[in-house]
């Protein structure tokens, strides 16, 4: 027995010793290699600083990552790294920030996973995404306008806070937020008729994907990478079942709860051809991260600083309940006017948003060799449910996104 615990100790102190004489030479590699790069630290071998990097963004200071590297290479606003397996310069700087997102000519979209969002199709993303902007404008200015989806909209609000109210155990409101918002997109942009088991297997899906964005892409079994990457593949039928539906559908009967994806499919994509069905998927996957992620993270967190500051949910009440009071008797439901009246809800959403992004980085790969510094409240509804936030203070968890650890424990109570 004493034997074996020598031996382990051995065989421990020898991979301790041998990794860090490989982290050594590694460095000094790198630092051949990347001579004129910014200061900083490329990390381990393959995970680089990944784990720090995630570890810093779980606490509660999630700035403490960038602050190390600021004391130990100074003020400079540009380092060097090593983040989800691919090397990275980290830039903090008003000015350098600017000139990265602002320069397409050099800089291009460079999420380190993004096979999880394109998978094998080619895909420029600049030029894509300008046209995929162009056709969806088209989309709504054209067939879609957005007071068009209202009636849809208030109608899941509604009974999503009717359903929550009747919940006898408090719900965790993020989880709920997040399938609730998912609910939002897919009637938008598939129409109001897809079924709601399709809807809660796709989010079950969708949610492997996104949290894999956010790890070191290591393709074996175990690995969160590895799960998205299998749930991608799932999330990818199932959207494609859903659309090859949707056509079904159309030939047969013209359906009424048409969606943006179905004008998509007929419009002009690039000359003179529309969309293939690949690109509808690509099309749809970005939707889902873009639209759930900001739309639920600023639901949430309007809603909880709203609870938490009683007297600004005072003044976002009396101004919904004038809004409602002027409201003409033959009037049912909610009316792109009076989303614009909103004059105070647009300042709770906008400093949310200010205070409470739900991105802790944004990603772009250089195409040239450049120098940088040388080297909720319910709109317009009745508002008669109240929100009972069981764990006021909690912590918080800031990556992927700024979310209570305890998913905000909840009890959401209708008002008679």
């Amino acid at each position: 027995m004493e034997l074996d615990l020598w031996s382990i100790a051995i065989i421990v102190v020898t991979f301790v010793v041998s990794f860090g004489f490989l982290k050594k030479a590694y460095e000094r590699l790198r630092q051949q290699q990347l001579k004129s790069l910014p200061p900083g630290d490329m990390g381990w071998p393959l995970i680089g600083n990944t784990w720090s990097f995630i570890r810093a963004y779980k606490s509660q200071n999630p700035e403490s990552f960038i602050n190390n590297l600021k004391k130990r290479y100074g003020k400079s606003g540009i380092y060097k790294t090593h983040l989800f397996g691919k090397a990275s310069i980290i830039v903090c700087s008003a000015e350098l920030c600017k000139k990265v997102l602002t320069d397409d000519n050099n800089f291009q979209w460079g999420y380190p996973v993004s096979n999880l969002i394109l998978g094998n199709v080619p895909f420029d993303y600049m030029s894509s995404h300008r046209r995929f902007h162009r056709l969806v404008t088209t989309v709504l200015n054209q067939h879609q306008p957005p007071s068009s989806h209202l009636g849809t909209i208030e109608k899941i609000v509604i009974n999503t806070l009717e359903e929550w109210s009747k919940m006898k155990e408090p719900i965790l409101f993020v989880p709920e937020v997040n399938k609730f918002v998912f609910k939002l997109i897919i009637a938008i942009f598939l129409g109001s008729g897809t079924d709601d088991n399709q809807i809660a297997s796709m989010e079950e899906y969708y949610r492997k994907v996104y949290y894999g964005l956010h790890t070191t892409p290591i393709n074996i079994p175990g690995f969160a990478y590895h799960r998205a990457v299998q749930a991608r593949k799932v999330l990818v039928n199932k959207i494609r079942g859903v659309l090859g539906e949707r056509r079904e559908r159309r030939c047969n009967d013209p359906d009424p709860n048409t969606g943006i994806i179905d004008f998509l499919e007929k419009a002009d994509y690039e000359d003179g051809r529309p969309m293939s069905h690949e690109h509808l998927v690509v099309l749809l996957i970005g939707l889902f991260i873009a639209g759930r992620e900001t739309t639920s993270r600023t639901a949430i967190w309007a809603t909880i600083y709203l609870h938490n500051h009683p007297h600004l949910l005072h003044k976002a009440k009396e101004e919904q309940e004038e809004i409602v009071k002027r409201r003409p008797s033959s009037q049912k439901g909610l009316t792109f006017t009076e989303i614009k009246q909103m004059k105070y809800l647009s300042k709770v959403i906008n400093e949310t948003l200010r205070i409470r992004t739900n991105i802790f980085s944004i990603f772009r790969e250089a195409k040239n060799v450049t120098y940088l510094n040388g080297s909720s409240t319910c709109p317009g509804a009745d508002l008669n449910y109240k929100l009972v936030q069981l764990n006021p203070g909690g912590p918080v968890n800031y990556f992927p996104s700024p979310d209570p650890v305890d998913n905000c424990p909840t009890k959401i109570i209708k008002i008679r």
